[in-house]
Parts: C-alpha cells; sequence; structure tokens
C-alpha cells in the first residue's frame, strides 16, 4: 500500500490521509445550544448562547454578517467576551445614529481538525421606546 493508507476496522478509520493515527473517540464539532435573537437596549449588557461538542474540544469564533467579530482574546479592551463556553458576551451594547457595530446577523462556528459546524443565524437589535412599549403592552417583559 502506498503512503495514502486506511485501515477500515468496523466502520471506523484509524489512519488520516497524511499517515496520522486518528483516535477513534474524535469526533467533529456539533453545534448543540444555538444562539437565539436578542431585542435588547443601548449601551446594556447581552449574551449570545453558543455550546459545541467535539473531540478534541472545538474553537468557537462568532461571525457578524459575514465578517469574523473581535473580542477580549483579539482586543482585551473590547466590549465584547468571548466565554469559556463559547458565548459571545456584551459587556454593553454600543448603538449611536451613525454607527450601530453590534446590530446584526450573528453565527458561531465551532471548529476541529475534523471539521466545523455552523450555527443558526441570531439577530441583534437595539430596541427604541416604542419597540419596549410595544413589547411591554404584549407582557412579553
Amino acid at each position: 500500500m502506498g503512503p495514502l493508507a486506511f485501515i477500515l476496522v468496523s466502520g471506523l478509520l484509524y489512519f488520516q490521509a497524511d499517515g496520522s493515527r486518528l483516535r477513534n473517540e474524535d469526533y467533529p464539532p456539533r453545534i448543540v445550544e444555538h444562539p437565539s435573537d436578542l431585542i435588547v437596549s443601548k449601551g446594556e449588557p447581552a449574551t449570545f448562547n453558543c455550546k459545541a461538542e467535539g473531540r478534541p474540544i472545538p474553537t468557537v469564533e462568532w461571525y457578524k454578517d459575514g465578517e469574523r467579530v473581535e473580542t477580549d482574546k483579539d482586543e482585551p479592551r473590547s466590549h465584547r467576551m468571548l466565554l469559556p463556553s463559547g458565548s459571545l458576551f456584551f459587556l454593553r451594547v454600543v448603538h449611536g445614529r451613525r454607527s450601530k457595530p453590534d446590530e446584526g446577523a450573528y453565527v458561531c462556528v465551532a471548529r476541529n481538525y475534523l471539521g466545523e459546524a455552523v450555527s443558526r443565524n441570531a439577530s441583534l437589535e437595539v430596541a427604541c421606546e416604542l419597540q419596549y412599549y410595544h413589547l411591554f403592552s404584549l407582557n412579553l417583559f
């Protein structure tokens, strides 16, 4: 057999294409808790939950409108924190007349060497007073 040999036993792949051993307990990531849509007040904290399983433990990154989200791991003074669970925590939601850097559609992506898993989209919307009035009238708070 050549260098790209695979061994299959009971449906389990024990070697990768590069010849390195694949442990039979390793498995690709999967999202077990997807984020939900959020409506929050300007300046208030918020959290998008995301939990992923996989072995080895997957790394989690967040994307907003297709762009990678910068967190405290990248920029220590960021108002966005990547929590150990994989959730994205906003110390305060930033929203201005001309700049709305936190509003948008978010996904979390979990990765390990066996692949990646992408969560469902979740939107973050900053509520204005009129929205709060409507939500209170519907007894949602």
